[in-house]
């Protein structure tokens, strides 16, 4: 009889149940996004807490996802193939229980609480997202990858849209707790198709799964591949451009607050709709894009459309124009670079595939991207008495035309043999 009833599941074998359940779980992740580092941040902003303490609360539940590719990576890698799904089960539970330990936080200024209940989520968020990696490396035809890509990053920004703009209203009306409450009935929703989906239409063949390399020789063997010059280029281009964005984005966004007197709560729904709009219709021209002309191409013009739209940002802050022109700054800054994975995301996978490590590789780089962005972060928090926004932009400028030149570089980004 359970067999019977498992055989009417749906499972990732199917490109519609691929596209569903991957976009609903990057839907409650950005979600949790859109909380905690839009909605909480501007909250939190509005009551006086100081861009370096934000700056605090940021890195700290950032933390887990820099070390990613060590907790988790080689955990999902030699789990086999059509083995991974167990692991996103048991993270999306201990999301689910780190969100429920929200609601004993005393208030939204209790930093300390605030950040261990967001650090115990990331632990278990990120071996979520790397159990999802994994299983579209292993589910995902090179071909859909740009749409695969496209759907968890519409799903992400879908998600952090929808918790920046609704979380600001009931932050400011109802208070952090019914908040909490509010981030943890919609969790469950989002995550119920990852709970019901089966991994393979057919049962797990253990001698399918895959060769088992012992630990330490797996480890080696990422480490040797990852100390070869084109991975070292990978990690260097990853960790710059996050860690640029994230120079920028806080210090522009408290100026917006503190300076400019931006009501928070509107500022949260300018950068959800701006996000919105960005990472849904955006997403999807450059996922078939990337699916049609390889993903190399969109990559190589986005990048250099952002290098340009953060020297448009610099000049307008330079002339005193922060204020008025706050929406399209937001646009060129945040909207525009906010594709650059749905191409760069497929280009990474392809660059991983073939080997038995994939998944940790590829989170390796992922790593290096949240790992600047924990940096960026943190130096804005630190440098905001001294940077002004339209030098952070600057900065922004020359990484992003930087990355735009190294990507040019012949097998950068080619795909394994």
């Amino acid at each position: 009889m359970s067999g019977g009833v498992a055989a009417l599941r749906p499972s990732l074998d199917g490109r519609g149940a691929r596209y569903a359940v991957f976009a609903a779980t990057y839907l409650y992740q950005g979600l949790v996004a859109g909380f905690s580092l839009t909605a909480l941040a501007n909250h939190l902003a509005a009551r006086g807490v100081t861009a370096a303490e934000v700056g605090f609360h940021f890195a700290l539940a950032g933390l887990p996802w820099t070390v990613q590719p060590l907790l988790w990576g080689p955990l999902i890698d030699r789990a086999g193939a059509g083995r991974r799904r167990p692991f996103a089960v048991a993270a999306i539970l201990g999301c689910h229980a780190a969100t429920l330990g929200l609601l004993l936080v005393p208030d939204a200024t209790a930093l300390g609480w605030l950040g261990l209940a967001f650090f115990c989520h990331s632990l278990c968020a990120s071996l979520l997202d790397t159990a999802c990696d994994r299983m579209i490396i292993d589910r995902v035809p090179p071909g859909e990858l740009g749409r695969v890509s496209a759907c968890t990053r519409a799903g992400f920004v879908v998600g952090s849209s929808l918790g920046a703009a609704g979380f600001a209203w009931t932050l400011g009306d109802d208070g952090f707790v019914a908040s909490a409450l509010g981030l943890l009935l919609a969790g469950l929703a989002a995550t119920l198709p990852m709970l019901l989906v089966r991994e393979r239409a057919e049962r797990s063949d253990p001698a399918a799964a895959g060769r088992r390399f012992p630990l330490r020789r797996f480890l080696r063997r990422l480490v040797v591949s990852l100390r070869r010059p084109r991975a070292l280029r990978l990690l260097a281009l990853c960790f710059g451009l996050d860690a640029a964005l994230g120079l920028f984005e806080l210090p522009f966004s408290v100026d917006l607050v503190q300076t400019l007197g931006w009501e928070p709560a509107a500022l949260s729904r300018l950068q959800a709709g701006l996000g919105l709009v960005g990472g849904t219709v955006g997403a999807l021209v450059v996922g078939l894009w990337s699916d049609r002309a390889g993903p190399l191409q969109p990559l190589r013009a986005l990048l250099a459309a952002s290098a340009a739209g953060f020297l448009l940002a610099a000049g307008l802050i330079a002339a005193g124009l922060a204020g008025p022109a706050g929406p399209l700054i937001l646009a060129l800054t945040g909207a525009l670079p906010g594709l650059l994975i749905v191409a760069l995301m497929p280009a990474l996978l392809l660059a991983s595939r073939g080997r038995p490590g994939a998944a940790t590789e590829f989170e390796v780089y992922m790593a290096a991207m949240n790992l600047g962005s924990v940096a960026g972060h943190a130096a804005a928090g630190l440098l905001a008495p001294v940077l002004p926004s339209a030098a952070a932009a600057c900065i922004a400028v020359a990484v992003f035309w930087a990355a735009h030149r190294l990507t040019g570089r012949a097998g950068l980004l080619a795909p394994r043999g």
